[in-house]
């Protein structure tokens, strides 16, 4: 019970919301593409997969990053009671765990048609080098943002095999959306990654937060407008897209500086936001 207890710290199970932000991306794109007038058995069954990998692939990253960060992690004190930081764990087991993790996320992955699986194959550089550009960038943000809404792509493609500018525009929007929650999450942390050097956009617009938090979720709302323009009206996509508009509307006027425990109740509520977005997706179905 102890080595499982000490697993589910290090691969984050008990946090949820990290592979539920994962998820809803890749939510997005295959009820976006799929025909509900087929089988439904098959969109639940590829809805499970995206579910299933979102939660190996997401333990697995965090265990990679928690290798990487090992020596950063031991000076933040948010972060210095890790499992392989405070030396619960081991490097070399901590390796075994992700190698085994990515295995049974591959498993899951063969279930998809070739290109699909390809897509995903390619993804796999941004998602494991994702812990270093807060050594080299401002804009380690961005880079999550490309990486976590890769799904919405691999969600549009498990359905037809191809992509065309829909679910890309789709994509561009879902980066900003990131970009914006995860400066949030990342002020948490500012006046220790500032002491020890490391790189993110909520020291970058640290004076400009709000302003910066808002113009990205501007963009989010901009792109999923244009993209579903013409499905606009009085129906249930209306009326859970207005919410979803309003849940960020909310996180802004939450928004207190100062507050750390204020920036991860807000970061939080960003799963809410991408559950509105997919029953208003659902909805035109």
């Amino acid at each position: 019970m102890k080595h499982l207890k000490i697993f589910i710290e290090l691969t984050r199970l008990n946090k949820p919301i990290g592979f539920m932000l994962l998820f809803w991306p890749c939510a997005w794109g295959l009820t976006l593409n799929f025909d509900f007038s087929e089988n439904l058995g098959i969109y639940f069954f590829y809805l499970f997969l995206f579910l299933a990998g979102s939660i190996l692939m997401r333990s697995a990253g965090c265990i990679v990053n928690d290798i990487v960060d090992r020596n950063y992690d031991k000076k933040v004190f948010r972060t210095k009671n890790r499992p392989i930081a405070s030396g619960k764990i081991s490097v070399k087991l901590g390796f075994v765990y992700a190698a085994i993790l990515c295995l049974v996320a591959l498993c899951v992955l063969i279930n998809f048609n070739n290109f699909t699986i390809l897509l995903a194959l390619a993804s796999m550089p941004l998602a494991f080098t994702y812990p270093l550009m807060k050594r080299l960038t401002y804009w380690p943000q961005l880079f999550l943002g490309i990486t976590f809404n890769y799904g919405l792509i691999l969600g549009w493609t498990s359905i037809s095999g191809e992509i065309n500018i829909e679910p890309i525009i789709f994509y561009l929007g879902a980066i900003f959306w990131t970009l914006g929650y995860d400066t949030i999450y990342g002020f948490q942390d500012l006046k220790d990654d500032e002491i020890i050097g490391l790189k993110s956009t909520s020291i970058k617009f640290k004076k400009n937060i709000k302003f910066f938090v808002s113009t990205s979720y501007l963009i989010t709302i901009f792109m999923i407008l244009y993209l579903f323009k013409n499905s606009l009206g009085a129906n249930f996509f209306s009326l859970f897209l207005v919410f979803f508009m309003l849940s960020f509307i909310y996180q802004l006027l939450r928004f207190k500086n100062n507050y750390s425990r204020n920036y991860l109740e807000i970061f939080r509520f960003n799963n809410y936001s991408g559950l509105l977005l997919f029953l208003s997706i659902y909805s035109i179905n």
